[in-house]
């Protein structure tokens, strides 16, 4: 579905300008958000949930942005896009563009609403968990 992709641009838009805040638009209030590796892997439910994990993610990089290199409607329901990262790690600081810190997002989308979002730090073990290819 066409709407689904678009969705995902749109959130993904509003990333790349740092705008991080309109969760509320998109998210389903029980969705379910999964830091699937990197420095802070973990599960968390509904919109406080996702919005804890990941300004725990993001408060631990000065200057965090994510941009968009692809995106990829894998079905009916899912859309993964493939990202790059970059900041300071604000405790080690380490510059996420040095260590190319290529990840991916991939989208679960039901009905206009975000349902599912697992968030990668490494592109290749996602590409891998869906057995997908680069």
């Amino acid at each position: 579905m066409s709407e689904n992709l678009d969705l995902v641009r749109s959130i993904y838009a509003a990333w790349e300008r740092g705008d991080y805040t309109r969760a509320g638009e998109w998210a389903h209030p029980e969705i379910e958000y999964v830091n699937a590796d990197g420095p802070a892997p973990g599960t968390w439910t509904g919109a406080h949930g996702m919005a804890a994990g990941f300004r725990d993610w993001v408060n631990a990089w000065h200057g965090y942005y994510t941009q968009a290199d692809e995106y990829r409607r894998l079905d009916d329901e899912r859309v993964l896009v493939l990202n790059h990262s970059g900041g300071r790690g604000r405790a080690s600081g380490l510059n996420l563009g040095e260590i190319q810190a290529q990840g991916a997002t991939l989208f679960h989308v039901r009905d206009g609403e975000v349902t599912r979002l697992v968030a990668y730090w490494d592109r290749d073990r996602a590409l891998a968990d869906l057995g997908l290819k680069e």
